[in-house]
């Protein structure tokens, strides 16, 4: 299993392009240092297909998810933030990849500072700015079958838009989705 922090989920993802023999296309190559920035409203997901897995890292404001972003303190706060631990380490209800490529969830690894969770970067805790991570790990039996991934990061009150970056064997591309466009199309770029 690989922890993966927000300062170094740019890294992962270009290394991940390089495992799948593929370059950054410049528009993604542009798009990394901004793409995972702390903005309210908004996630991003770094998709990457290979030959036997797919791998999804996920970086969020931790106010998209629980409305938030401070150690829990109160009942209600502590209630909320494990409820959407709870949805979060469920794979499936975050990200449904199409069953076509036959896969299962074989693990799930949660950081964030302000819940205690994994292993998340040093310098959240002094910028005042709570996040949490996730990285998704499901074992394929086709994996190039997939034509989708659907999202469901927009059951969270807050999230307005998810910025998604994708390397495949076909190529790499960016979408752009929101509550009305949850799903990523993974063909017919």
């Amino acid at each position: 299993m690989i922890t993966i922090s927000r300062g170094r989920v740019a890294l992962v993802c270009a290394s991940a392009f390089a495992m799948a023999g593929l370059a950054p296309s410049p528009a993604a190559a542009q798009m990394q240092p901004a793409a995972h920035a702390h903005v309210h409203g908004i996630a991003t997901v770094d998709v990457v297909i290979d030959r036997a897995s797919v791998t999804i890292s996920m970086s969020s404001p931790l106010d998209n998810l629980i409305g938030f972003e401070h150690a829990p303190q109160t009942d209600a706060e502590r209630s909320a933030a494990a409820k959407t631990v709870a949805t979060l380490k469920q794979g499936s209800q975050v990200f449904s990849i199409d069953p076509a490529a036959g896969c299962k969830l074989k693990s799930v690894d949660l950081s964030s500072a302000a819940l205690g969770l994994g292993h998340p970067d040093a310098s959240e805790a002094e910028s005042g700015h709570a996040d949490i991570d996730g990285t998704y790990e499901f074992a394929c039996a086709q994996p190039q079958r997939a034509q989708y991934i659907d999202v469901g990061l927009f059951q969270f009150p807050h999230m307005q838009k998810v910025t998604a970056q994708v390397a495949a064997p076909h190529g790499q591309f960016v979408r752009s989705l929101d509550p009305a466009q949850r799903r990523i199309a993974l063909s017919g770029r």
